[in-house]
């Protein structure tokens, strides 16, 4: 079993546990312990954990908020990633012109799209062998590239989505808080923008965990669309944001 492929392992483990110790990793992918300190010496350094006393913690303050690798990002809260794309597909109608961000929520929409003649727009470096395998007709917006989050920034990119006008957009969320949504990078932040200003309809997708963190760029207040989410909100957000919440 490969590094990554271990380490996404304990991931899963974490997030059906608060604590995990040592010796159940040991067993679990049967490796030595050696080995599972590695593992976590190394999930702790892209802080995703917290090392405790025999075992570690799941860092959940931070798994929303900064820039992590798109490839731990996939598998965190896969099942809330999966329903709400599931969901947030059957808005769209035939024909239709759509923007899709770079994202691992939009990269699960792909295969509910299929067979409904649509045009895609993306920043998403990650959704091109996705849409693809389904014959999506689609282009990929040019730009600096970014291989953290697979991706395309910049100033450049952000001028070239002007040129589109959609139907819909679907943005992937970071952070929820009553000022708005925001994501760590100040470019993601710019193309999450633009693409809002040049469609009719947006819909953010966030899972749970995102809501009431804030994280360093705000690229659109509540107002602007409707939140596809996995819970109910609090009712501090009641007659501020327009939500779907998906059972």
């Amino acid at each position: 079993m490969l590094n990554i492929e271990r380490e996404n392992s304990i991931l899963e483990l974490l997030k059906q546990k608060e604590v995990i110790k040592i010796q159940e990793i040991v067993e679990f992918l049967n490796i030595s312990e050696a080995t599972a300190r590695r593992d976590l010496a190394s999930l702790e350094k892209k802080e995703l954990v917290k090392r405790v006393h025999g075992g570690a913690i799941l860092n959940n303050s931070l798994d929303t908020t900064k820039d992590f690798n798109i490839q731990y990002r996939r598998n965190l809260n896969r099942v809330e990633k999966e329903k709400i794309a599931k969901y947030a597909a059957s808005f769209i109608k035939r024909d239709s012109y759509i923007f899709l961000d770079a994202g691992t929520t939009t990269l699960c929409m792909i295969k509910y799209l299929k067979n409904l003649n649509i045009k895609v727009v993306t920043n998403g470096l990650n959704l091109i062998d996705e849409l693809e395998k389904y014959e999506i007709e689609s282009y990929l917006i040019g730009g600096k590239i970014k291989s953290k989050t697979s991706c395309t920034v910049g100033f450049s990119a952000a001028q070239y989505i002007k040129t589109f006008n959609f139907q819909y957009a679907f943005i992937g969320v970071n952070a929820v808080t009553l000022d708005g949504y925001s994501t760590p990078d100040f470019e993601e932040a710019l193309i999450k923008s633009e693409a809002i200003n040049k469609s009719t309809d947006t819909f953010f997708l966030c899972d749970h965990s995102k809501i009431g963190k804030s994280s360093f760029t705000i690229f659109s207040t509540l107002d602007k669309g409707t939140l596809i989410t996995d819970k109910p909100l609090s009712k501090e957000y009641k007659n501020i944001v327009k939500v779907e919440v998906v059972k």
